[in-house]
């Protein structure tokens, strides 16, 4: 299964990085990467919340949150023909901080194919994603 991880250390507790991670309705307001956020329900993200993003280069996708442990992490997977992504976000105490883990995970039938032409863009977007949410959290 294609995929990428990226992992950085955030001057900032863990309680602040992941209020600036969950919080995806801002998310076009801080992360270049993000055109558009529309929540498909209400109330803060849980196991089942559904989430439209817009990003640039990408088509639309509906993403849908499969995993959720307060304060630390959750899981989100977007289905299309053939492909599903599924990327993960991870909040660890650090003794500079906090470690915050990126992943994303290409699968189906066309993931391999498909993962050879959108590369370079997802390790590009996963990196600057990381990189303004620590950005965010380091100005408080």
């Amino acid at each position: 299964m294609p995929g990428l991880q990226h992992v950085i250390t955030i001057a900032a507790p863990p309680e602040r990085v992941w209020a600036v991670l969950i919080d995806v309705e801002r998310w076009p307001e801080r992360i270049p990467t993000v055109d558009e956020v529309e929540r498909l329900d209400d109330g803060p993200l849980k196991v089942g919340s559904r989430t439209r993003l817009r990003q640039p280069k990408l088509p639309e996708a509906v993403w849908t949150v499969t995993e959720l442990t307060e304060g630390k992490s959750y899981t989100w997977e977007q289905k299309s023909p053939g492909v599903t992504g599924v990327a993960s976000h991870l909040v660890e105490p650090h003794p500079d901080g906090t470690r915050l883990t990126l992943a994303l995970d290409i699968s189906g039938p066309l993931g391999g194919i498909g993962w050879l032409f959108t590369k370079k863009l997802a390790k590009q977007y996963v990196e600057t994603e990381a990189e303004t949410i620590r950005k965010f959290a380091e100005r408080g």
